[in-house]
């Protein structure tokens, strides 16, 4: 995750690992979603001692380069296939065909299909 290590949580959290167990910590750093708790976390601290205003604050400011990202791309794919589907009177079934990755860090590959047609396949880390 960007965030997290721009604000170098990899680091803090290999400063903390267990002396002369370093590599306790390498796995969880690795994961996109240990990191991005990690953050959220940090996030919930800061508004629990700082409040909202501080906290939205550098969040904002943490999250700029992503909320630009998101507002200039910003589309729906999914809910735009399944909105003109409706309007023919079709509907859409998804199938996953592959999982990958440890429980923690897991990765779908799924299959969108009307009437038994494939439509598309989409991999990500939501079903």
């Amino acid at each position: 995750m960007e965030v997290a290590r721009a604000l170098g949580v990899p680091d803090r959290m290999r400063a903390i690992a267990p002396s002369g167990q370093p590599h306790l910590i390498e796995a969880p750093i690795a994961s996109e979603s240990v990191l991005a708790e990690t953050v959220e976390a940090a996030i919930g601290a800061c508004f629990l001692e700082f409040g909202f205003e501080r906290t939205a604050e550098a969040v904002a400011e943490a999250f700029e380069q992503q909320i630009e990202v998101a507002i200039d791309t910003m589309f729906d794919y999914k809910s735009e296939l399944q909105e003109r589907l409706a309007q023919r009177g079709e509907l859409v079934t998804y199938t996953v065909i592959d999982e990958q990755g440890p429980p923690h860090d897991r990765r779908f590959e799924t299959v969108a299909e009307v009437e038994g047609r494939r439509l598309g396949a989409g991999l990500g880390k939501s079903k």
